[in-house]
Protein backbone atom coordinates (compact mmCIF):
# COMPACT_ATOMS: atom_id res chain seq x y z
CA UNK A 1 0.00 0.00 0.00
CA UNK A 2 0.99 3.63 -0.46
CA UNK A 3 0.62 5.31 2.94
CA UNK A 4 0.97 8.97 3.89
CA UNK A 5 2.08 9.71 7.47
CA UNK A 6 1.79 13.15 9.04
CA UNK A 7 3.94 13.88 12.09
CA UNK A 8 6.40 11.36 10.71
CA UNK A 9 9.42 12.39 12.81
CA UNK A 10 7.92 12.06 16.29
CA UNK A 11 8.33 9.09 18.63
CA UNK A 12 5.31 7.29 17.16
CA UNK A 13 5.89 8.51 13.61
CA UNK A 14 9.48 7.30 13.55
CA UNK A 15 8.48 3.89 14.83
CA UNK A 16 5.69 3.63 12.28
CA UNK A 17 8.02 4.53 9.42
CA UNK A 18 10.32 1.67 10.33
CA UNK A 19 7.47 -0.78 10.94
CA UNK A 20 5.52 -0.01 7.77
CA UNK A 21 8.64 -0.01 5.61
CA UNK A 22 9.55 -3.45 6.99
CA UNK A 23 6.03 -4.59 6.06
CA UNK A 24 6.65 -3.57 2.45
CA UNK A 25 4.54 -0.42 2.26
CA UNK A 26 5.50 2.68 0.24
CA UNK A 27 5.57 5.80 2.43
CA UNK A 28 5.06 9.52 1.99
CA UNK A 29 6.07 11.47 5.09
CA UNK A 30 5.07 14.92 6.33
CA UNK A 31 6.82 16.87 9.07
CA UNK A 32 7.40 20.48 10.05
CA UNK A 33 11.13 19.96 9.45
CA UNK A 34 11.14 17.49 6.60
CA UNK A 35 14.51 16.37 5.22
CA UNK A 36 15.28 17.26 1.60
CA UNK A 37 14.83 13.81 0.12
CA UNK A 38 12.25 12.00 -2.00
CA UNK A 39 8.99 11.09 -0.28
CA UNK A 40 9.23 13.87 2.34
CA UNK A 41 7.06 16.99 2.50
CA UNK A 42 7.09 19.99 4.84
CA UNK A 43 3.83 20.76 6.69
CA UNK A 44 3.04 22.75 9.80
CA UNK A 45 -0.47 21.71 10.84
CA UNK A 46 -1.26 25.22 12.10
CA UNK A 47 -0.06 27.23 9.12
CA UNK A 48 -2.12 25.81 6.25
CA UNK A 49 -3.13 22.82 4.16
CA UNK A 50 -0.80 19.88 3.55
CA UNK A 51 0.74 19.59 0.08
CA UNK A 52 -1.74 17.97 -2.25
CA UNK A 53 0.99 15.85 -3.88
CA UNK A 54 1.72 14.20 -0.52
CA UNK A 55 -1.81 12.75 -0.50
CA UNK A 56 -2.89 12.27 -4.11
CA UNK A 57 -3.03 8.56 -4.92
CA UNK A 58 -2.31 7.32 -1.40
CA UNK A 59 -4.27 4.28 -0.25
CA UNK A 60 -4.21 5.30 3.42
CA UNK A 61 -3.39 8.30 5.60
CA UNK A 62 -2.09 8.03 9.17
CA UNK A 63 -2.48 11.41 10.87
CA UNK A 64 -0.18 11.97 13.86
CA UNK A 65 0.73 15.65 13.54
CA UNK A 66 0.21 17.83 16.60
CA UNK A 67 1.97 20.10 19.08
CA UNK A 68 3.48 18.04 21.96
CA UNK A 69 1.20 17.83 25.01
CA UNK A 70 4.07 17.11 27.44
CA UNK A 71 5.04 20.70 28.21
CA UNK A 72 3.87 23.44 30.57
CA UNK A 73 0.50 24.66 29.32
CA UNK A 74 1.00 28.37 28.85
CA UNK A 75 -1.84 30.14 27.00
CA UNK A 76 0.23 30.04 23.81
CA UNK A 77 1.09 26.33 24.27
CA UNK A 78 -2.60 25.50 24.78
CA UNK A 79 -3.50 27.43 21.64
CA UNK A 80 -0.95 25.48 19.60
CA UNK A 81 -2.00 22.13 21.12
CA UNK A 82 -5.65 22.78 20.24
CA UNK A 83 -5.10 24.40 16.83
CA UNK A 84 -2.58 21.86 15.57
CA UNK A 85 -5.08 19.08 16.19
CA UNK A 86 -8.45 20.62 15.43
CA UNK A 87 -7.53 23.02 12.60
CA UNK A 88 -4.76 20.76 11.32
CA UNK A 89 -7.17 17.85 10.95
CA UNK A 90 -9.79 20.07 9.34
CA UNK A 91 -7.38 21.29 6.68
CA UNK A 92 -6.21 17.72 6.09
CA UNK A 93 -9.78 16.53 5.47
CA UNK A 94 -10.48 19.53 3.23
CA UNK A 95 -7.45 18.61 1.14
CA UNK A 96 -8.64 14.99 0.94
CA UNK A 97 -11.99 16.25 -0.37
CA UNK A 98 -10.22 17.95 -3.32
CA UNK A 99 -8.22 14.91 -4.41
CA UNK A 100 -8.85 13.16 -7.70
CA UNK A 101 -8.24 9.81 -5.97
CA UNK A 102 -8.98 9.76 -2.25
CA UNK A 103 -7.51 7.27 0.24
CA UNK A 104 -9.62 4.39 1.42
CA UNK A 105 -8.90 5.00 5.11
CA UNK A 106 -7.87 7.80 7.46
CA UNK A 107 -6.36 6.58 10.73
CA UNK A 108 -6.16 9.61 13.01
CA UNK A 109 -4.38 9.71 16.34
CA UNK A 110 -6.30 10.69 19.45
CA UNK A 111 -5.57 10.04 23.13
CA UNK A 112 -7.13 8.45 26.20
CA UNK A 113 -7.14 12.00 27.52
CA UNK A 114 -10.56 11.95 25.79
CA UNK A 115 -11.95 10.28 28.93
CA UNK A 116 -10.58 12.75 31.48
CA UNK A 117 -9.93 11.78 35.11
CA UNK A 118 -12.34 8.90 35.82
CA UNK A 119 -11.06 7.28 39.07
CA UNK A 120 -11.81 3.51 38.98
CA UNK A 121 -14.40 3.55 36.16
CA UNK A 122 -13.74 0.95 33.47
CA UNK A 123 -13.51 2.79 30.15
CA UNK A 124 -14.29 1.16 26.82
CA UNK A 125 -14.66 2.99 23.51
CA UNK A 126 -18.35 3.59 24.31
CA UNK A 127 -17.59 5.68 27.42
CA UNK A 128 -18.55 9.35 27.22
CA UNK A 129 -15.85 12.03 27.11
CA UNK A 130 -14.61 13.57 30.32
CA UNK A 131 -13.93 17.17 31.26
CA UNK A 132 -10.86 19.39 31.19
CA UNK A 133 -8.62 20.88 28.54
CA UNK A 134 -7.18 17.67 27.08
CA UNK A 135 -10.59 15.98 26.90
CA UNK A 136 -11.99 18.99 25.04
CA UNK A 137 -9.05 18.90 22.62
CA UNK A 138 -9.54 15.18 21.91
CA UNK A 139 -13.27 15.62 21.29
CA UNK A 140 -12.67 18.38 18.72
CA UNK A 141 -9.73 16.47 17.21
CA UNK A 142 -11.89 13.41 16.61
CA UNK A 143 -14.85 15.47 15.41
CA UNK A 144 -12.67 16.95 12.68
CA UNK A 145 -11.47 13.47 11.64
CA UNK A 146 -15.00 12.04 11.47
CA UNK A 147 -15.79 14.53 8.69
CA UNK A 148 -13.72 12.37 6.34
CA UNK A 149 -16.49 9.78 6.66
CA UNK A 150 -18.72 12.09 4.59
CA UNK A 151 -16.20 11.56 1.76
CA UNK A 152 -16.76 7.78 1.99
CA UNK A 153 -13.38 7.35 3.62
CA UNK A 154 -13.19 4.79 6.44
CA UNK A 155 -12.16 6.62 9.62
CA UNK A 156 -10.43 5.16 12.68
CA UNK A 157 -9.53 7.31 15.69
CA UNK A 158 -6.80 5.64 17.75
CA UNK A 159 -7.00 6.76 21.40
CA UNK A 160 -3.41 6.25 22.49
CA UNK A 161 -2.49 5.47 26.09
CA UNK A 162 0.92 5.84 27.78
CA UNK A 163 3.39 4.60 25.15
CA UNK A 164 6.30 2.66 26.63
CA UNK A 165 9.59 3.26 24.82
CA UNK A 166 12.99 3.56 26.50
CA UNK A 167 14.13 6.47 24.33
CA UNK A 168 11.11 8.74 24.55
CA UNK A 169 7.82 9.56 26.23
CA UNK A 170 6.82 8.83 29.81
CA UNK A 171 9.09 5.81 30.35
CA UNK A 172 12.23 7.68 29.30
CA UNK A 173 11.32 10.41 31.81
CA UNK A 174 10.86 7.88 34.62
CA UNK A 175 14.09 5.96 34.05
CA UNK A 176 16.73 8.38 35.45
CA UNK A 177 15.21 8.83 38.94
CA UNK A 178 14.35 5.13 39.25
CA UNK A 179 17.91 4.14 38.28
CA UNK A 180 19.11 6.44 41.07
CA UNK A 181 16.75 4.78 43.56
CA UNK A 182 14.59 7.92 43.75
CA UNK A 183 11.42 6.62 42.07
CA UNK A 184 8.16 5.79 43.75
CA UNK A 185 4.37 6.03 43.62
CA UNK A 186 2.93 9.37 42.51
CA UNK A 187 0.22 11.02 44.64
CA UNK A 188 -0.48 7.85 46.62
CA UNK A 189 -0.09 5.48 43.68
CA UNK A 190 -3.80 4.64 43.31
CA UNK A 191 -4.45 6.26 39.92
CA UNK A 192 -4.82 3.83 37.02
CA UNK A 193 -2.16 3.92 34.30
CA UNK A 194 -3.20 2.54 30.92
CA UNK A 195 -0.10 1.77 28.88
CA UNK A 196 0.96 0.11 25.63
CA UNK A 197 4.29 -1.33 24.43
CA UNK A 198 5.54 0.73 21.48
CA UNK A 199 5.78 -2.40 19.33
CA UNK A 200 2.11 -3.23 19.94
CA UNK A 201 1.14 0.35 19.07
CA UNK A 202 2.90 0.09 15.71
CA UNK A 203 1.14 -3.21 15.02
CA UNK A 204 -2.21 -1.75 16.04
CA UNK A 205 -1.86 1.19 13.64
CA UNK A 206 -0.93 -1.21 10.84
CA UNK A 207 -3.95 -3.40 11.69
CA UNK A 208 -6.27 -0.37 11.64
CA UNK A 209 -5.00 0.52 8.16
CA UNK A 210 -5.15 -2.97 6.69
CA UNK A 211 -8.39 -4.41 8.17
CA UNK A 212 -11.42 -2.90 6.36
CA UNK A 213 -13.72 -3.93 9.21
CA UNK A 214 -12.02 -1.59 11.70
CA UNK A 215 -13.69 1.80 12.02
CA UNK A 216 -14.59 4.31 14.72
CA UNK A 217 -12.71 4.84 18.00
CA UNK A 218 -10.09 2.28 19.07
CA UNK A 219 -8.40 2.30 22.47
CA UNK A 220 -4.66 1.76 21.95
CA UNK A 221 -3.83 0.36 25.38
CA UNK A 222 -2.69 -2.99 26.70
CA UNK A 223 -5.30 -5.14 28.48
CA UNK A 224 -2.95 -5.10 31.49
CA UNK A 225 -3.56 -1.63 32.95
CA UNK A 226 -2.12 -1.19 36.46
CA UNK A 227 -2.25 1.40 39.21
CA UNK A 228 0.57 3.92 39.31
CA UNK A 229 2.10 2.43 42.45
CA UNK A 230 2.22 -1.03 40.88
CA UNK A 231 3.75 0.39 37.72
CA UNK A 232 6.57 2.01 39.69
CA UNK A 233 7.12 -1.17 41.74
CA UNK A 234 7.45 -3.32 38.59
CA UNK A 235 9.69 -0.74 36.92
CA UNK A 236 11.96 -0.68 39.98
CA UNK A 237 12.09 -4.48 40.11
CA UNK A 238 12.97 -4.60 36.39
CA UNK A 239 15.88 -2.23 36.99
CA UNK A 240 16.83 -3.92 40.31
CA UNK A 241 16.23 -0.66 42.16
CA UNK A 242 13.85 0.29 44.97
CA UNK A 243 10.91 2.45 43.90
CA UNK A 244 9.35 3.37 47.23
CA UNK A 245 9.96 7.11 47.63
CA UNK A 246 6.53 8.76 47.29
CA UNK A 247 6.10 11.73 44.98
CA UNK A 248 3.38 14.10 46.27
CA UNK A 249 0.83 15.64 43.92
CA UNK A 250 1.94 19.19 44.75
CA UNK A 251 5.45 18.38 43.46
CA UNK A 252 3.98 17.39 40.10
CA UNK A 253 1.94 20.60 39.96
CA UNK A 254 4.99 22.71 40.80
CA UNK A 255 7.00 20.99 38.08
CA UNK A 256 4.40 20.79 35.31
CA UNK A 257 1.67 23.29 36.18
CA UNK A 258 -1.76 22.53 34.69
CA UNK A 259 -0.26 19.73 32.56
CA UNK A 260 0.21 17.74 35.79
CA UNK A 261 -3.49 16.83 35.51
CA UNK A 262 -2.47 14.36 32.79
CA UNK A 263 0.02 12.67 35.13
CA UNK A 264 -2.24 12.70 38.20
CA UNK A 265 -5.46 11.64 36.45
CA UNK A 266 -6.77 8.07 36.68
CA UNK A 267 -7.96 6.24 33.55
CA UNK A 268 -8.65 2.51 33.58
CA UNK A 269 -8.99 2.02 29.84
CA UNK A 270 -9.62 -1.33 28.15
CA UNK A 271 -8.93 -2.19 24.47
CA UNK A 272 -12.49 -3.35 23.79
CA UNK A 273 -12.55 -3.00 20.00
CA UNK A 274 -9.09 -4.49 19.48
CA UNK A 275 -9.68 -7.58 21.62
CA UNK A 276 -13.19 -8.18 20.28
CA UNK A 277 -11.84 -7.92 16.73
CA UNK A 278 -9.16 -10.54 17.39
CA UNK A 279 -6.11 -8.28 17.63
CA UNK A 280 -3.39 -10.13 19.54
CA UNK A 281 -1.17 -8.07 21.85
CA UNK A 282 2.43 -9.27 21.91
CA UNK A 283 2.95 -7.60 25.30
CA UNK A 284 -0.31 -7.70 27.30
CA UNK A 285 1.35 -7.72 30.76
CA UNK A 286 3.59 -5.05 32.25
CA UNK A 287 6.54 -7.03 33.67
CA UNK A 288 7.41 -8.88 30.42
CA UNK A 289 6.91 -5.66 28.44
CA UNK A 290 9.35 -3.72 30.61
CA UNK A 291 11.88 -6.57 30.56
CA UNK A 292 11.73 -6.54 26.76
CA UNK A 293 12.09 -2.78 26.49
CA UNK A 294 14.87 -2.43 29.06
CA UNK A 295 16.90 -5.57 28.43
Amino acid sequence: MRITITGATGLIGGGLRRHLTACGHELRCLSRKAPSQPGWFAWDAISGAPPRESLEGSDAVIHLAGEPVAQRWSPEAKRRIRSSRELGTQTLVETLADLTRRPEVLVSASAIGYYGDRADELLSENAHPGSGFLSEVCVEWERAAWLAGELRIRVVCVRIGVVLHPRGGALATMLPPVRLGLGGPIAGGQAWLSWIHSEDLMRLFSWAVEDPAVRGPVNAVSPGAVRNGEFMRVLGATLHRPAVIPVPAFAMRLMYGEMASVILGSQHVIPGVATQSGFQFSWPELAPALRNLLS
